[in-house]
């Protein structure tokens, strides 16, 4: 028994290339190359142009995990097909970004500028002074590093001044009265 999403097969789009050695999965496309070992409970099959999942024992584990399993070589096909991509808004006055190769130059009104250094796989554009836009293969990498880049400088909840996901709405606050 699998779960509802793995139930339908992975269908590989035309100039993809998936290689299975067990339970490590390689996939090779037009951006990129992704790599990832699952664990064995779930067995990944190669049916003509498409992947299919099963399960070596019927449990509640190996049901759940069986939809992980699709959905993370669903997000590497689309990784290595089409890109990830997190936007993230700078609001403040004062406050700006700034690219330089793998580095990320941020002013977010501390004493000392803060230097972010992309990790291997990960494209770092500024459009402006207030945008950052983090691009790569990997689902998992771009969104933590969108995170971490945030983390400098968290929406503060009474000005709504700080960093920010594109899409992120933020409730401000009702100051005190006297």
């Amino acid at each position: 028994m699998l779960s509802r999403i793995a139930k339908t097969p992975l269908v590989i789009p035309s100039g993809v290339e998936i290689n299975l050695n067990g339970s490590n999965v390689k996939v090779k496309g037009p951006l990129g190359q992704l790599e990832y070992t699952f664990n064995d409970t779930v067995i990944i099959a190669k049916e003509d142009n498409s992947i299919v999942l099963s399960v070596k024992e019927e449990t509640k584990f190996a049901k759940a995990l069986s939809g992980t399993v699709k959905a993370v070589m669903n997000n590497m096909v689309i990784g290595v097909t089409k890109g990830f991509e997190k936007k993230l808004t700078i609001i403040g006055v004062g406050y700006r970004a700034q690219a330089q190769g793998t580095n990320l130059n941020l002013t977010l009104g501390f004493s000392h500028p803060v230097v972010y250094t992309a990790p291997e796989g990960i494209k770092i554009e500024t459009p402006s002074q207030t945008e950052i836009l983090v691009k790569g293969t990997n689902k998992e990498v771009v969104g933590q590093v969108a995170a971490d880049i945030r983390a400098y400088r968290p929406v503060e909840p009474y000005k709504g001044k700080g960093v920010r996901y594109a899409d992120e709405v933020v409730i401000i606050k009702e100051t005190k009265k006297k």
